[in-house]
Formats: C-alpha cells, sequence, structure tokens
C-alpha cells in the first residue's frame, strides 16, 4: 500500500509538541509525536460512561430509526442495524457539551494544539453486532479538509474496544507528511486506494503491513488519541451481542477554517459556529476564567 498526497498537501511540515505538558507525560508526548497516537486508559470513570451512553442511545435510535424510514437503511456512511453516526450531540445534549468542556479535555487541547482551542466535531458511533465491513483506512482531515491540517481526535470508548469488535487499527508514524489523497468507497472515503511504488517519488508513503498498522484496544473510559492526520481504521464488529459504542470528539485550533472546492475555486468557511465549535481554550485557560 502507498499512500499519495492531496492535491491541497503541498508544503506540510509536522511541528513536534514539546510541553511543558498539563495532563501527558513527556513518553505520551514523545509517543503521539513519532507514531500519531496514543492510547489512554481509564480516564473516566464508570459512572460517567453510564451517564454518557444513557444521554446519547436515545439519540442514536431516533436517528438510526429516521435512516430506516426515510433512506432505505442507508445515508452516506450510515447503515441502520450495521453502523451509525450521531452528530453534532453537543447541540442536542447538555450532558454530552459539558462532556466536552471538561478540565481534562483543555489540558489534553493545550498539550497537543496550543493555547487557543474550539471544539472542531463530536459524534458518537456506534457499531452493531454482525457488522463484517470494515471501516475504512482514512485520515481525519481527509473526510473535510481542514487548514491548519492537524486538529485532534479523541476517540472514546463507552464500551470495551478489542479486535472481536471492531477497535481502531492505526498506521503508526504517518501522519507527519500531512493529508493523503482519499477516494469514496461504498462504506467511506479510503486513503488506502490507488497509490503505487512510484508515487513515492511525489511524496508518497509506502506502509509496511507487519510494522506500521498497530492495534489499539481500549477498555470503557479510556481513549485513543490521533492526529487528523493519522491513518486509521476500524474492524469488523464480529461479536454476537456486543455493540461498540464510542463517543468521538475533536478539537481544532481556534482560526481554524475548512477548504472546500467551488466551481474551480477554493472556499474558506472559518470554523467557529457558535453551537457547534464553541472555545474551549482561551490564552490557556477556560473561557470563563480570568488569568491570575
Amino acid at each position: 500500500m502507498t499512500l499519495t498526497p492531496h492535491e491541497l498537501n503541498t508544503d506540510f511540515e509536522w511541528q513536534d509538541r514539546t510541553g511543558p505538558f498539563r495532563v501527558l507525560s513527556e513518553a505520551q508526548a514523545e509517543q503521539y509525536n513519532r507514531c500519531g497516537f496514543v492510547v489512554l486508559q481509564d480516564v473516566f470513570d464508570p459512572q460517567t460512561i453510564r451517564e454518557l451512553i444513557a444521554e446519547i442511545d436515545p439519540i442514536e435510535a431516533k436517528m438510526e430509526q429516521l435512516v430506516r424510514d426515510h433512506f432505505d437503511g442507508k445515508m452516506f456512511i450510515v447503515r441502520a442495524d450495521e453502523i451509525t453516526f450521531t452528530t453534532h450531540l453537543v447541540k442536542q445534549s447538555p450532558r454530552a457539551k459539558s462532556f466536552t468542556e471538561l478540565p481534562f479535555f483543555r489540558d489534553l487541547a493545550f498539550d497537543l494544539l496550543g493555547d487557543d482551542v474550539r471544539l472542531y466535531w463530536d459524534q458518537a458511533v456506534y457499531k452493531k453486532p454482525g457488522t463484517t465491513d470494515p471501516f475504512p483506512w482514512h485520515q481525519d482531515n481527509g473526510y473535510t479538509y481542514v487548514e491548519p491540517q492537524v486538529y485532534l481526535t479523541c476517540w472514546i470508548a463507552l464500551t470495551d474496544a478489542d479486535e472481536d469488535n471492531g477497535c481502531p487499527l492505526v498506521m503508526s508514524g504517518k501522519h507527519r507528511a500531512g493529508t493523503y489523497a482519499h477516494q469514496m468507497t461504498d462504506l467511506g472515503w479510503d486513503c488506502s486506494i490507488g497509490g503505487d511504488a512510484s508515487d513515492q517519488a511525489s511524496g508518497g508513503a509506502a506502509v509496511d503491513a507487519e510494522e506500521d498498522i498497530v492495534v489499539a484496544p481500549v477498555r470503557a473510559g479510556g481513549m485513543v488519541v490521533f492526529s487528523s492526520l493519522t491513518p486509521h481504521k476500524t474492524g469488523p464488529n464480529l461479536t454476537a451481542d456486543d455493540v461498540r459504542k464510542t463517543y468521538i470528539v475533536q478539537f481544532a485550533p481556534d482560526g481554524a477554517h475548512v477548504l472546500t472546492r467551488e466551481n474551480d475555486e477554493l472556499k474558506s468557511t472559518p470554523c467557529d459556529n457558535p453551537e457547534l465549535q464553541y472555545p474551549i481554550l482561551i490564552k490557556g485557560h477556560a473561557p470563563e476564567a480570568k488569568p491570575s
């Protein structure tokens, strides 16, 4: 497999995070810089996770029923009874919004992004039992191209995630070249299609399945933290009755904007929707806090 650069990715240079760090250890930050991800176990207590699941479950069920009733069971990458993506929970649930504003996220965002950070996106992803298809290799920045290209994804396990029910697999170290080209498939955008060895001359990255691909199981209450540029996928859920539940929360530097093409011209849209992309850090502090 060879990953090839995205057409907009022409001069990217990865910048290591060097600290000081508020919540990560030096070793964890070094792994994030080198590999593009780090697994943090037991971040949230069981009661917090139970309350979050109780909040999300009925919203997800309502969304899935809508897809069944009005879209013949499939809407973009949502497939009823297989995999669902329930977006913008912060707009529907005060508990979800409060969760994204916890001090842990502020400190993690400070460590890996900087002083001024906004929520960028949030969604619950439920992978249902008997789902045989994986979710394809992709970078989060391959779905919507954001500048600056580096933002942060927190893949929070609401239930235990392992190889049996579809935990993440990560391409270690492949984040440092920036965003890759993606192609749309029936299962979603895929960055692993279309490259060959000749592409390396133009900035492509070869992937060794044994050396570069890492399985990242995580217990309920933990998370896999990865860059928006880290290629990753999730496997099938081959269990009989285990719904793999995940809440994904993403943060971007203040001033980030989405680039899209309209009539062969690039359009820039600020990531500053006040309901969905609110500040969580201003000059290194919570928005309501006054620096001493």
